[in-house]
């Protein structure tokens, strides 16, 4: 799932319908015309996208330039990846030289055998051991390598600084545990007139993803590690759903409204009546932007639980049909884009500030070691935003298991979301058989494959 409809670009994108570029993708081999390397790639940002679009075709000129042997032609595209399609434009075999992935993408593309193998080459990009393991991991299937991580993003609790005061709290000690938030929800529902302490998704299979959010903040997974049956019906899964029905029914502290997706939630926060909701620090510029929010009186906390949380993002994979100079080209294009720390497409901190886009949000948080230090030096001295309010997040995650979303997410999501709404909308809701039921129809789909 997506955090926002997740795209790390400098200049938030307003949602409008953007049909994904028809023209032909795939391999297109060395231009023996000229003699350069041609690739193609993805994810260029859509024309109604000006500033991004100028920022990645300034880009590509400048990589041009330093690499007078390569050309690259780009295809916009928004959403970067369209679920709809992208299964039909791999199976026709119309995926560019190099293609967009979600992390959740990649095992699949893989088995569908419509990836190269680009092991052998990864030694020659500079930056790759310098982004994190874990996210390497990622695109790292039965040893081999497909793929290079561009952005990642981890789930944490967005809470109002302003409401928490309000209600008697100390706004620099977010909740670290759900009683605790439980807690806080209830005093901050009591101020009245409206205020909801928490919120959550329980619709369009948001409901689902939450679910499995706030399963990983318990210990717990929603497939186990064979990836062949369900592991929800658990000790853990019970506390994820038994906690919203107490807030909901015992405490009255999330409000009568429910069926909630993330524009309805996001609007709550935004219009100051939301005390706390989970999300990743992408959000925290739409609250300010879109919906009305101020950026001193949004905070960000690690997830609750203190177990695990939740992790997200993208990068991108190989064609198949690649040739070793297209692979070799195109990961010299990565590194020049996405991969230097305080420089290119998503680093380019002090072009960002300049354009108004926001700048010290804690994430995304590619790198370890000295290309980390780096990218925050840059990021620090060009920050517009109160990075203090995210310290607590940046602090809490250092000790959190991170874990990807399961196989079939969608899928599962829609199953899950079932259970989460029926604790949310039925005072009288039987979790016990949610859970097993739940649990049942995901051993279905994990047999489907």
């Amino acid at each position: 799932m997506r955090s926002t409809g997740f795209r790390r670009t400098f200049v938030m994108l307003m949602a409008s319908s953007v049909a994904l570029t028809a023209a032909a993708c795939g391999s297109s081999g060395d231009d023996a015309a000229n003699g350069k390397t041609r690739i193609t790639v993805n994810c260029e940002p859509p024309k109604s996208a000006k500033v991004d679009r100028s920022f990645f075709d300034a880009d590509i000129k400048a990589f041009e330039k330093a690499n007078p042997g390569i050309d690259v032609v780009a295809h916009d595209a928004f959403p970067c990846q369209d679920p709809k399609t992208f299964d039909a434009k791999l199976a026709g075999g119309q995926m560019e030289d190099v293609f967009y992935t979600y992390f959740t993408d990649a095992k699949h593309v893989v088995d569908v055998n419509q990836a190269a193998d680009i092991t052998s080459y990864v030694k020659d990009l500079k930056s790759y051991s310098t982004i994190q393991q874990q996210l390497r991991d990622i695109y790292t299937v039965d040893g081999k390598i497909y793929g290079v991580p561009r952005t990642g993003y981890s789930m944490g609790l967005i809470y109002n600084k302003k409401l928490f005061e309000k209600a008697g709290l100390d706004p620099n000690k977010p909740p670290a545990t759900w009683d605790e938030l439980r807690a806080d929800a209830k005093k901050i529902a009591a101020l009245g007139k409206g205020t909801v302490g928490y919120a959550d998704y329980s619709a369009q299979n948001q409901g689902g993803w939450h679910f499995t959010a706030e399963l990983y903040s318990q210990g717990g997974n929603v497939v186990g590690e064979d990836g062949k049956k369900a592991t929800v019906d658990t000790p853990e899964g019970k506390a994820v759903l038994q906690n919203l029905k107490d807030m909901r029914w015992g405490d009255n502290s999330m409000g009568s409204k429910q069926l909630l997706v993330i524009n309805d939630v996001q609007q709550m926060m935004g219009s100051g009546k939301l005390g706390m909701y989970l999300s990743a620090p992408d959000n925290i510029p739409i609250l300010v932007k879109e919906k009305g929010g101020n950026y001193d009186d949004l905070a960000l906390a690690p997830m609750p639980g203190g177990k695990g949380t939740l992790i997200g993002g993208d990068g991108y994979m190989f064609n198949k049909k690649d040739t070793p100079e297209q692979i070799k080209a195109g990961l010299k294009w990565l590194d020049h884009m996405f991969l230097t720390p305080g420089a290119g497409f998503l680093g380019d901190y002090a072009r960002a500030k300049q354009n108004n886009a926001p700048v010290g949000l804690p994430e995304p948080r590619l790198f370890t070691g000295a290309a980390d230090a780096k990218d925050q030096q840059v990021k620090k001295a060009n920050a517009n935003v109160p990075v203090e309010n995210y310290q607590a997040f940046l602090d809490g995650n250092q000790s959190l298991q991170m874990k990807i979303e399961p196989p079939q997410a969608q899928q599962i999501y829609s199953v899950l979301d079932a259970a989460v709404s029926a604790v949310l909308t039925k005072k009288d809701a039987d979790i016990d058989q949610l859970l097993k039921d739940a649990s049942g129809k995901i051993d279905s789909i994990l047999a489907r494959g």
